[in-house]
């Protein structure tokens, strides 16, 4: 378990939003829409927005964009990386717009997809935010999103508990971090980003994040009472890359 050793007892202000990142895997881990993910996610935002939280929303593109990516690659043989990135892009704006409808009467009515064009006088609890361009996964969107609005806390809701230093599903020794830096995740996921990585924060985003001194949090999307419990600074289970 975690703490927040990092910051100041009033480092996480209340009007300050908590951009959360959630990961395509969790969204739509396999053929289904993980419905019982976003029945708890709604709970949760809601019990959080009475108690004056706000929130960023960014949605990954999950298997919806590897479907895409497979038929194409069954058709053709090869699809180049901007097509692989559109199909990501595309399955994250699919995702972002039910985000959208299951908050429509919490949230902002434009979902972000250009951040060149920043929200201005946003007055709304939650704002929705999917893929922009290629070249760039979500995570960086989240990124941008966390400079943007002057958020502390960037949370990244995977399928893992932890940053481990291999892939815990192939070697049995892999190593969770409970903390680490952003020249260990450098190390750990290289500097160039590849449409479709298995990463747990992409290349160029950690190093928009390194650059900006923003604090991400990797945490287990499944966890509600862990995720609670990371936004009201009590002990929690997940990585701190800072």
């Amino acid at each position: 378990m975690f703490f927040y050793p990092f910051m100041t007892s009033d480092h996480i202000e209340t009007n300050k939003p908590f951009v959360i990142s959630i990961g395509g895997s969790i969204l739509v881990p396999g053929d289904d829409i993980n419905i019982d993910f976003l029945i708890k996610l709604n709970n949760f935002i809601r019990e959080e927005v009475k108690n004056g939280k706000r929130f960023f929303l960014v949605a990954g593109g999950g298997q919806t964009a590897r479907r895409y990516r497979d038929a194409g690659k069954d058709v053709i043989g090869t699809l180049n990386s901007e097509d692989l990135d559109w199909l990501g892009i595309h399955s994250s704006r699919l995702n972002g717009h039910l985000l959208r409808t299951i908050f429509t009467d919490l949230a902002h009515p434009r979902i972000i997809e250009n951040y060149d064009k920043k929200l201005e006088h946003w007055v709304e609890p939650v704002v929705v935010s999917a893929g922009w361009k290629p070249g760039w996964s979500t995570d960086y969107c989240a990124t941008l999103i966390a400079r943007d609005y002057d958020a502390d806390i960037l949370i990244n809701l995977s399928n893992i508990d932890w940053v481990y230093d291999k892939d815990p599903n192939k070697y049995a020794d892999a190593k969770p971090y409970e903390q680490m830096s952003w020249q260990q995740m450098e190390k750990l996921v290289g500097t160039k980003w590849i449409p479709g990585m298995n990463a747990p924060f992409d290349p160029i985003a950690s190093q928009l994040a390194k650059d900006l001194g923003l604090t991400v949090i990797v945490a287990n999307g499944a966890d509600f009472d862990n995720l609670k419990n990371l936004i009201e600074e009590k002990k929690f289970k997940g990585t701190v890359i800072k």
